[in-house]
């Protein structure tokens, strides 16, 4: 595996290298870089199979590559600050590190990349029916509630999450405000758009535009923070993860 490490910090760097060769004796480190600047200049005339990257570099933050570059090379964030997460997972990331960078977890993430290597490859025939499938479905517009003795019929759009709590499943509007729909969460699954809806664990859907914040957790899973709040932590589990990610990288 060849990869490259654009870290600004000088014992950070050296601290994951040398990680990196415990884990995987034969990793090449083709280069080790400290700046935007550096990475794009690399990167226009060469390439890896990984980036390991840092998102606060010696002059500017790292997202400034993409917007000089186009980068095709899966990236592993290795950060101090979580509150990037989403933003990278928009840019060819397949996993976010928060620093200080435990074994388990850069372990976790190379197996991730290692994993991603052997998927084979895509029928395009396949593909092309199910997005053809996918976007001939109807799903859900409108969803019909009620509050005191009135029935309001809600627009999609003006959704946050679902949350079953209890024997009840609540809709919770961007506004904040809450109804009871009279739905399981597996039927509402069927019900709505897999591009703008993700079932996180068993008590919440949510909309793509209520992601408020993920914090990266042990054991690969991640915590997501909704828009409004919800009152109760939401943690995706190691096994949903991956596919959370990728969701979101769509």
């Amino acid at each position: 595996m060849k990869i490259i490490l654009v870290e600004d910090e000088k014992y950070a760097r050296k601290q994951l290298e040398e990680m990196l060769l415990e884990l995987q004796p034969d990793i090449q480190i083709l280069a080790q870089l400290e700046s935007v600047s550096q990475a794009v200049k690399w990167l226009k005339s060469n390439t890896a199979d990984l980036i390991f990257l840092d998102i606060h570099l010696a002059d500017d933050i790292s997202f400034k590559i993409f917007d000089q570059v186009e980068v095709n090379i899966p990236i592993i964030f290795t950060t101090a600050y979580d509150q990037y997460a989403i933003k990278a997972f928009k840019v060819n990331s397949i996993d976010y590190l928060l620093k200080p960078i435990e074994k388990e977890e850069l372990e976790s993430a190379i197996e991730k990349y290692q994993s991603l290597q052997k998927t084979p490859a895509i029928d395009l025939e396949k593909l092309e029916s199910i997005f053809n499938e996918r976007h001939s479905k109807k799903y859900q517009q409108r969803f019909l509630v009620q509050r005191r003795d009135r029935m309001l019929s809600l627009k999609i759009e003006d959704i946050a999450y679902f949350e079953g709590e209890d024997r009840y499943v609540y809709l919770t509007k961007k506004d904040g405000s809450r109804f009871i729909v009279d739905y399981k969460l597996s039927d509402l699954e069927n019900l709505l758009d897999p591009t703008s809806f993700f079932r996180l664990n068993r008590s919440f859907i949510a909309h793509f535009d209520a992601i408020d914040r993920i914090i990266s957790m042990s054991k690969s899973r991640v915590k997501v923070e909704l828009s409004p709040a919800a009152s109760r932590d939401i943690v995706v589990s190691t096994e949903n993860t991956r596919s959370f990610k990728l969701w979101l990288n769509r």
